[in-house]
């Protein structure tokens, strides 16, 4: 531990549950559902006898898992007994302890896990992505989304974009007709450099039965991935689709847990995983799901949900130190779609690449008075 550092310090003794409400800085539209002007979320806090403090954060999206009203009264009420009053370095037992609490709520189980983590990142003096088996990575290639549903702004952000060096552009589609994604990527690839990928994500938003005829004509794109065309159910039309086609197939929603990634494996629907903290519950959960695809050949992409700062730190720390986490990540909605930035300091994007923070834990520290802009209710 550092210089004047005790047991002492890890010892939690205050927990502060806050219910958040994100304002947006442009609309979003996925194949599952769309967000207009504001996204709810939860920022945990944990307070040692010491006087350390850990950040976590629960980013939950209603249409895709959870509510973040039930995740932070699963956090308030199932598992503030399993944290206050024991050591941040009993961080397994407390996450053993809190999946017997409470079925589900994976986005609680996160923010639970990544704000230990970051009060023993900070007792020892260490970043995060040390505590999680090492760096092997600090500079993440920085992934972008087009689903904004004025195309002509989206096109606006991708120019700027990149001039900042970003390469990798993830398009929305399935929420429009199938002649105007086409025409939307015609655009977009008009748009981009050589040097630049293209990768579809539907988030669900084909029917089975005509999904194939539609992704052939993508092709013409030479995206890098199609991620998730059809239901999270359609494993099976998933497994045609990844049999039948060139490009390859990434699962989102058909796989949540390290369970499903088993699954993925034997069953052959997916050629690629997005692993996402908030599906899986945490770092060390994303690491089985990632490390289960390695084992079969299957890369790992860095997903996210509709994060901020502190969630978006904890993935940097996770991709930063899980080799199969190779497709690059993307981590950019606290930088350029939630309209208030709790961080101190943001995060650093620069030259095409989220970059892993030097300082010990998440690395990263919050502007109280930016919080409170955005709380809606504080529990502890």
């Amino acid at each position: 531990m550092p210089d004047g550092a005790t047991t002492r310090d890890l010892i939690v003794e205050r927990m502060e549950v806050t219910l958040t409400r994100w304002p947006l800085k442009m609309k979003r539209r996925h194949g599952v559902g769309d967000v207009e002007r504001s996204m709810p979320g939860v920022i945990l806090k944990l307070t040692t006898r010491g006087g350390l403090v850990g950040w976590g954060e629960a980013a939950p999206w209603s249409v895709f898992s959870g509510t973040a009203e039930g995740n932070a009264a699963a956090l308030d009420v199932y598992l503030r007994a399993l944290v206050v009053g024991r050591s941040a370095s009993d961080v397994q037992t407390i996450l053993d302890a809190a999946d017997h609490a409470v079925v589900g709520h994976a986005e609680a189980k996160a923010a639970l896990e990544m704000a230990l983590d970051d009060l023993r990142g900070k007792a020892l003096g260490v970043p995060c992505a040390e505590l999680h088996g090492g760096v092997v990575r600090r500079d993440i290639p920085l992934s972008v989304s087009v689903a904004d549903p004025d195309f002509e702004a989206d096109l606006d952000f991708v120019r700027a974009r990149l001039a900042e060096g970003v390469r990798l552009y993830k398009v929305k589609t399935g929420f429009l007709t199938h002649r105007e994604d086409l025409v939307r990527l015609e655009r977009l690839a008009a748009v981009l450099p050589a040097d630049a990928e293209i990768r579809i994500d539907y988030n669900q938003g084909l029917e089975a039965w005509d999904a194939l005829r539609k992704l052939r004509d993508m092709e013409a794109f030479r995206p890098g991935f199609i991620e998730q065309p059809v239901a999270r159910e359609r494993r099976d039309a998933m497994a045609m689709l990844a049999a039948a086609l060139d490009t390859p197939i990434l699962a989102d929603e058909s796989c949540f847990s390290p369970a499903e990634a088993v699954e993925m494996v034997r069953r052959g629907f997916a050629d690629a995983v997005s692993v996402k903290l908030m599906k899986c519950g945490g770092v060390r959960r994303a690491k089985e799901i990632a490390a289960i695809g390695g084992a079969a050949g299957i890369p790992a992409y860095g997903g996210t949900m509709f994060e901020a700062g502190v969630a978006l730190a904890a993935g940097i720390h996770c991709v930063a130190s899980t080799p199969n986490i190779c497709l690059g990540a993307e981590f950019y909605t606290a930088n350029h779609v939630i309209g208030v930035d709790i961080l101190e300091r943001p995060l650093d994007l620069s030259n095409g690449a989220s970059h892993l923070p030097d300082a010990p834990g998440l690395g990263v520290a919050v502007d109280a008075a930016a919080l409170r802009s955005v709380t809606v209710e504080a529990r502890g």
